[in-house]
């Protein structure tokens, strides 16, 4: 936080600085984590700072909205997430079967794209009955491939659309990883002033996370009944398939609606406190959020071992890349034809 605001401000000669504390601590982790392997002590904090901090991150988010927006944005971004999830599903299949890549390494691959990235692989893994390695080839495959869209599309998304909420739409639909559009959409926000992209974009991707739970038992019946394999595999649990930071994101919408409700009313918020109180509470927290995911954002980061991409071949990487650009080709074009009914 304090280099990119230096940079902004001291060098670049800005009053608010453009540069985005979220691109810096994942452009410094990769840096990091690329020269300095990182000791095993610090690997249970890593995995804290992606997992926990940063649903943490996610969860305060919900104070900007109130619930009428989330669910605003919600009945207007199901069927522009419904195309979308659909569609590269279909076309990562159909190159996972052009490449001839191994039936459950595509399927990981397929639904790390469309769904929510490595959430969606580690969920969908035991009901296929995937192997760990096909595990770890496909979540290092999403990786890289989020990472870079983490870093361009948020430049892409302003330069195609121009307008927050098809810029938050886009992200939100055509980046693979929670954290991955959370960072992309922060990065849009901090660079172009715009913060209904984050709003959007956050409740863009919720939506699209809650996918898993009609998209992997789907998987997981096929693979078991129309696979060869034999062995069952274990099915994913109710955690994993409904993310319970979904219903903090939505309680935290609930209390901002509740507090602003009082304070549109004439009174005080939860009849505690006054308007000037609430508001600071809530810019309070919003700046929490903000440090979470810089803090988020640097674990993944630092949790970036190049060293797993090495042997993969090339299969792998090239169904990567087409997938990626499938999503992106198909988020633009139903964001293009259906985003301008979504405003904020």
């Amino acid at each position: 936080i304090v280099l990119a605001d230096y940079a902004g401000t001291r060098l670049m000669g800005f009053d608010r600085s453009p540069v985005s504390p979220v691109m810096v601590s994942i452009l410094l982790g990769l840096i990091i984590s690329a020269l300095v392997p990182m000791p095993a002590i610090l690997v249970p904090g890593l995995d804290f700072a992606v997992k926990k901090v940063l649903r943490l991150g996610i969860i305060l988010l919900g104070i900007r909205l109130t619930i009428f927006d989330v669910f605003r944005l919600g009945a207007l971004g199901v069927p522009i997430v419904l195309i979308c999830v659909t569609g590269a599903l279909l076309l990562t299949t159909w190159l996972n079967r052009r490449l001839h890549l191994p039936d459950h390494l595509g399927a990981l691959i397929a639904v790390g794209t469309s769904i929510c990235g490595v959430s969606a692989i580690v969920a969908t893994g035991p009901a296929i009955d995937a192997e760990d390695k096909e595990i770890a080839y496909a979540v290092a495959v999403i990786t890289i491939f989020g990472l870079a869209a983490t870093l361009l599309y948020p430049y892409l998304a302003h330069a195609v659309f121009g307008n927050a909420a098809q810029a938050g739409l886009f992200l939100g639909t055509s980046i693979h990883d929670t954290s991955q559009v959370v960072g992309a959409a922060k990065v849009y926000v901090d660079v172009f002033s715009a913060p209904a992209a984050l709003d959007i974009a956050t409740v863009t991707k919720l939506i699209r996370n809650l996918f898993m739970v009609a998209v992997i038992p789907i998987m997981a019946f096929y693979y078991r009944h129309g696979s060869r394999r034999e062995t069952p595999g274990e099915s994913p649990s109710l955690l994993q398939l409904f993310p319970l930071f979904v219903i903090g994101f939505l309680l935290m919408a609930a209390i901002r609606s509740i507090g602003d409700a009082g304070i549109n009313a004439g009174g005080d918020a939860f009849g505690l406190w006054d308007e000037a109180t609430w508001q600071s509470m809530v810019s309070t927290i919003k700046a929490w959020a903000e440090t979470l995911l810089v803090v988020a954002l640097a674990g993944v980061g630092l949790s970036t071992d190049f060293r797993a991409f090495r042997g993969l071949g090339t299969k792998p990487f090239l169904v990567g890349f087409g997938a990626a650009v499938a999503v992106g080709g198909i988020s633009y074009v139903v964001v293009s034809l259906l985003g301008g009914f979504v405003t904020m």
